[in-house]
């Protein structure tokens, strides 16, 4: 059963082939068993998951039949869950359990779905790698001594290694995308706004959004579909109709223009990525799709940018966890002061600490205009640049990442070589759009991604033609040898 995808197991239990205890059972064995060789999880909540099931086959018992009825998932673990663990994997948060459950996490449960625990990540989500948590790293279940991506990293080993079908993710600058494209997974970051960030803890408030890691697309769809949607308690959330997205996935691509950017073919791309990706164009092609040369000028400043808007927002995010009223505390504080420092110092990691402290200098008097005012200018030129390619093409393709995972440790002394490794997701972040990596071939065993972006509120297309892609390819078949 731990084959099955989403839609798979939706079909399954409809057609009462298994029962969701029966399933979830098979799941948490197999958690038990392989787990501990991915450290993909934090918390395992093997008794809620038991109870959900069984209430879940109650449900369908009384006639109720919905897709996600009795799936299991796990959320990533800043996902707030009632009476469990929400860790944000720091030192800072180890013991916290939130008293409420995150929109997210209420409206899958809703659905009928059955949580099968909390999965590990970056420290606060900063990471692109997974190497930033107080649990330890995660391994990439393709090669075990490389990085499965983050800051979602979790999240996608577990899928990836068919612990279950699908988890809930966070992308704030790729944390969706990137994992996704490491571990041969479908991730997609919604629009801004389109998800409720309400009880997700916050890393950059402008920057992040919640989205579904699945094997494929149409598994995306069932999942965006139960997540989406206004929500009166964040003040960020947009009051937008969801349309049905699984009633589109197959949709012609006759006529459709993808447009690809010149500057994604630079000298730092992989040249085995972008042979993967000539040789995604051309299937696209064959289904009708139009290519067109596009250009996106300001992307060279996307990094630069990004690093000082999303570590201003941590600075202030971050300030809450001082030791007073709920996390980490230091032992025996000589003052006020005393607990400030210490509580912060020893309960955040060094990534953390450091964005921390960029993010507060980006923001100090006699900087801000230097620094903070203009990284919002330059985001603003982003955003416009990909209005100006709108008007052109329908949908923007290239690679999701400038090379294939790295092996756990190589880049731990030069974050700077980790942050480059955003420079084509973090794009979508600053100009707030939706974007999906889907699998689109190897490199040297190491999956790799394609990312396709679309205007607001566009995700039902860039499902469609990451469906209608994976109907003629079989990437997104594949498993992990030993998984």
């Amino acid at each position: 059963m731990h084959q099955l995808t989403l839609a798979e197991i939706a079909r399954g239990l409809s057609a009462k082939q298994f029962s969701s205890e029966e399933l979830t059972r098979a799941l948490l064995a197999r958690i038990e068993a392989l787990g501990p060789r991915l450290n993909a999880f934090i918390t395992v909540t093997e008794d809620h998951a038991i109870e959900q099931a069984r209430a879940a086959d109650a449900r369908r018992a009384a006639g109720e039949n919905g897709p996600l009825l009795g799936a299991p998932l796990a959320h990533k673990d800043l996902f707030c869950t009632r009476g469990i663990r929400t860790s944000c994997a720091s030192r800072m948060l180890d013991n916290f359990q939130a008293p409420y459950d995150a929109t997210v996490v209420e409206k899958l449960a809703a659905a009928g779905t059955v949580t099968l625990g909390k999965t590990n990540m970056d420290e606060f989500a900063m990471g692109s790698a997974n190497e930033n948590s107080h649990y330890g790293p995660v391994r990439n279940p393709w090669q075990l001594d490389h990085v499965p991506g983050g800051s979602s990293g979790g999240s996608a080993a577990a899928v990836a290694a068919r612990l279950l079908p699908a988890t809930t993710g966070t992308d704030t600058g790729g944390s969706i995308r990137q994992p996704a494209a490491f571990t041969n997974l479908t991730g997609l970051k919604p629009t801004y706004g389109r998800v409720s960030r309400w009880g997700m803890v916050a890393y950059a408030s402008s920057l992040d959004q919640a989205g579904p890691l699945a094997r494929t697309a149409e598994d995306c769809a069932l999942m965006l579909q139960a997540m989406a949607g206004f929500d009166p308690k964040d003040s960020t959330s947009i009051d937008e109709a969801v349309p049905d997205y699984s009633a589109t996935l197959n949709d012609s691509l006759q006529g459709l223009r993808i447009g690809v950017p010149r500057e994604y073919f630079g000298a730092g791309l992989d040249p085995r990525i972008a042979e993967r990706v000539e040789a995604c164009i051309a299937e696209l092609e064959k289904l009708g799709a139009v290519i067109k040369p596009i250009s996106l000028p300001n992307m060279q400043h996307a990094i630069p940018a990004y690093y000082v808007i999303a570590p201003a927002e941590a600075s202030s995010n971050l300030s809450r966890f001082d030791g007073v009223r709920f996390g980490y505390r230091c032992e025996n504080p000589l003052d006020l002061t005393d607990l400030y420092k210490r509580s912060r110092g020893e309960g955040f990691g060094p990534e953390v600490q450091r964005r921390i402290m960029v993010g507060t200098y980006a923001l100090s008097a006699g900087y801000y205009d230097a620094y903070y005012l203009k990284a919002q200018r330059i985001r603003r030129l982003i955003k416009n640049d990909f209005m100006a390619a709108f008007q052109e093409v329908d949908v923007i393709l290239g690679p999701t990442t400038p090379n294939p995972a790295w092996k756990l440790g190589a880049k731990n002394n030069d974050p700077v070589a980790a942050y480059l490794e955003d420079v084509y997701t973090i794009t979508a972040n600053l100009a707030g759009l939706p974007g999906l990596s889907m699998p689109m071939g190897f490199a040297d065993g190491l999956p790799v991604g394609a990312q396709l972006l679309a205007p607001y509120f566009q995700e039902g297309r860039l499902l469609n033609v990451a469906h209608r892609y994976q109907q003629v390819t079989d990437w997104h078949r594949q498993s992990p040898e030993g998984f």
